[in-house]
């Protein structure tokens, strides 16, 4: 186990990925250093208003701390009460094009150690995608992109990490996935620290790649009112998810982290409406017949 390596590849990383959308919006993406009271900081790099993203976020965080929070020990109760490190790069980008897709993707590591002192480690991390006007070769190349990072690892993680994005990026309350979906793990350490770290790593460098032919082939699409309105209520549904059911959200604040930071994942415009219904056969309602469905993407 290496802590000063993971922590040097995700510094790297999020320079790498801000650089990549610095270049492709045009604007500069704003650095801010944050400490935390019981131990460790963070960078955040935020850009908002942009010509491209209409705000989007990348944040590097390492924080200690002396006593495990309940959503980190819910399922491993052997932990609870202990000395532990987290540290991850987790970012969120909302373009303004409501063409293009909305895109999440983090990696994380966290260690700790068990009643009698050995040391319990693990990775987590993934990627999603989240559109409002769906494409099927937007969705196909994002699911193919998640595949080809895993494939090297075992031919059985693909499926198993889609199948888990699935099921974890699903709003319970609305009986409906958040978007596409794309690949999710945590709790990972089976394959022991180079391999597992090197899977965390294929995964988060594929990103850019998933990610930025999508928003290129769509950022110029026309759109009006009624697409942007669509957005912002669908929108909703990713606040909805953050704030009830994402487990990085309920860890940063029940660990006493930056709130600023936590919540920079949120879009900037959002609107909700009572018991809204899209007109039957129109873009709007595709998208949930053709998109918020379980579906495999990469099938002939």
């Amino acid at each position: 186990m290496d802590n000063t390596a993971v922590k040097n590849y995700l510094l790297q990383l999020q320079e790498r990925i801000v650089a990549r959308f610095e270049a492709l919006d045009g604007a500069r993406i704003a650095r801010e250093e944050w400490q935390r009271a019981e131990g460790g900081g963070g960078t955040s790099r935020i850009l908002e208003g942009g010509k491209l993203l209409e705000r989007g976020g990348v944040g590097f965080s390492h924080v200690t701390g002396t006593r495990l929070p309940p959503s980190a020990s819910a399922h491993r109760p052997e932990i609870a009460g202990g000395s532990w490190e987290a540290m991850g790069v987790s970012l969120v980008l909302h373009p303004r094009n409501p063409h293009a897709p909305t895109a999440h993707m983090n990696v994380r590591f966290f260690s700790t150690s068990d009643a009698n002192g050995a040391p319990v480690w693990w990775f987590g991390g993934g990627m999603d995608l989240t559109p409002y006007y769906g494409y099927a070769e937007d969705a196909r190349h994002f699911h193919q992109s998640c595949h080809d990072a895993l494939a090297p690892f075992g031919a059985d993680l693909h499926a198993q990490f889609k199948k888990w994005c699935d099921e974890y990026f699903y709003l319970k309350h609305r009986n409906e996935p958040r978007g596409v979906g794309g690949v999710f793990f945590d709790d990972y350490n089976a394959a022991g620290f180079t391999q597992s770290f090197g899977m965390a790593r294929s995964v988060a460098d594929a990103f850019v790649g998933a990610y930025v032919p999508l928003v290129a082939r769509r950022k110029d699409t026309q759109y009006g009112e009624r697409e942007r309105d669509f957005q912002a209520y669908r929108r909703g549904r990713y606040v909805e998810f953050n704030l009830v059911f994402d487990r990085g959200t309920l860890f940063g604040l029940q660990s006493g982290g930056r709130t600023e930071a936590i919540l920079m994942s949120m879009p900037p415009v959002v609107k909700w409406r009572y018991d809204w219904r899209p007109e039957a056969g129109s873009p709007e309602a595709a998208l949930y017949t053709d998109f918020l469905t379980a579906r495999d993407w990469l099938a002939a």
